[in-house]
């Protein structure tokens, strides 16, 4: 029986046709003001209101006159984000946001503060969404509620990225990091996620170093491929959750089509490609991926490579009926790991009181799933990780909309 999605993306308005400015690259903005016969500094003070201002909204780009500024938002928006909530946490160290989008389409960003330490400076961290929804249906994930919608356009990527750094801006403060571990998969939306990088590392658009960019896949193959072919130097970050095939067929249902040693095995060649080391991502369910037997799996699968791996402890998630790892048992599978040389990191989860983990928010504003879906749901991904931990393959299908 395959898992029930509980629940289904809402009804959605038409979407705004007008092109969001952010994505347009820097020919196509500047051949709309030359098309205009305009001087080229037009599209320079177009671009830094986008990359550079605090402007939200064209009527607050004031370099442009009026003239300008009116046909420009007629043909394009300077925003695709129609609204925005935030709800903070931690002190401050957590924000959470809630973007909707011109077609009601619900996807979130989190914005995490790190104090200067010793041997660190002061980080800010966004954690930016690719698709609205998702559709691979990871069991642990509160975005498998909400099944997948559609990809993001690249605008609607990095209007996520001038949120945030408006915030950060504000206070005199700037983003250091972007990681692309949001709602969806990014390797299957790669055309425009690599859009929204080229911007993001553009010196005369965003001007973030590539080292500071995170991409993380659930191991799509031929989008890890098609990364180490362009060899950019961001890092690649593999959600890995499970070393051991069974399992991961159900923890990672796109397992049942690229299996652990092929994702690791194009994982390998990217970290020889680039010489960027690999970060495997873990979270930690108890009883479920957690055993010795998983850890020593996990030692010889990474043996050797040039990886770290990140321990986290589940987030609560409504459908499953599975809680975090305890921190006695993540403590254990970490020093597995480093004693087979695997440079480990076990991270605290930030924000959980406003559901700061990928689609809970969105989920939450969605609507609560039937008891009975719940119900129904849960004793599925009981049964099949009792199969699973007694090493049955999956029989269930790769996650429709995931292709070659």
């Amino acid at each position: 029986m395959m898992l029930d999605v509980l629940q289904a993306p809402g009804s959605r308005a038409a979407p705004d046709p007008r092109p969001g400015i952010s994505g347009l690259d820097p020919g196509a903005l500047a051949s709309w003001f030359t098309d205009r016969g305009e001087p080229a500094y037009r599209a320079r003070q177009a671009s830094d209101a986008i990359w550079s201002g605090t402007a939200g909204s064209l009527d607050a780009v004031l370099t442009l006159p009026a003239t300008l500024r009116v046909p420009l938002a007629q043909a394009m928006r300077f925003d695709t984000v129609e609204d925005t909530e935030v709800l903070v946490t931690d002190g401050g160290g957590t924000e959470k946001a809630l973007h909707r989008l011109s077609d009601g389409a619900l996807v979130e960003s989190v914005l995490m503060h790190y104090p200067a330490r010793a041997r660190s400076r002061e980080r800010h961290t966004l954690c930016i969404s690719s698709q609205a929804g998702c559709a691979v249906g990871c069991p642990f994930c509160a975005t498998g509620e909400l099944g997948f919608s559609r990809d993001l356009e690249t605008a609607e990527i990095l209007d996520q990225v001038r949120h945030a750094a408006r915030r950060l801006q504000a206070d005199g403060r700037r983003l250091t990091n972007i990681v692309f571990m949001g709602m969806g998969e990014p390797l299957l939306n790669l055309d425009r996620v690599l859009a929204a990088v080229e911007a993001l590392n553009d010196p005369k658009r965003f001007g973030l170093g590539a080292r500071h960019i995170t991409i993380s896949t659930s191991g799509v193959v031929p989008g890890i491929r098609r990364l180490t072919a362009l060899g950019p130097q961001f890092t690649l970050a593999v959600s890995l959750h499970a070393a051991r095939d069974p399992l991961r067929d159900v923890l990672v249902p796109l397992n049942r089509r690229w299996p652990i040693a092929e994702v690791v095995a194009a994982a390998r060649e990217h970290a020889a490609a680039t010489g960027r080391r690999i970060s495997y991502e873990v979270t930690m369910i108890g009883g479920v991926n957690d055993t010795d037997a998983d850890a020593v799996a996990m030692a010889e699968l990474l043996r050797g490579d040039l990886a770290h791996v990140n321990l986290i402890p589940m987030n609560p998630v409504a459908h499953t009926p599975w809680q975090a790892s305890p921190m006695p048992v993540i403590d254990a599978f970490a020093a597995t790991l480093r004693m087979a040389g695997i440079e480990t990191t076990i991270r605290h989860n930030r924000g959980q009181e406003i559901g700061a983990a990928c689609g809970q928010l969105a989920a939450e504003r969605a609507g609560e799933p039937s008891a009975p879906a719940v119900a129904r749901r849960r004793a599925i991904l009981v049964t099949a990780s009792a199969a699973a931990l007694r090493g049955e393959r999956s029989a269930e299908p790769v996650p429709a909309g995931v292709g070659e």
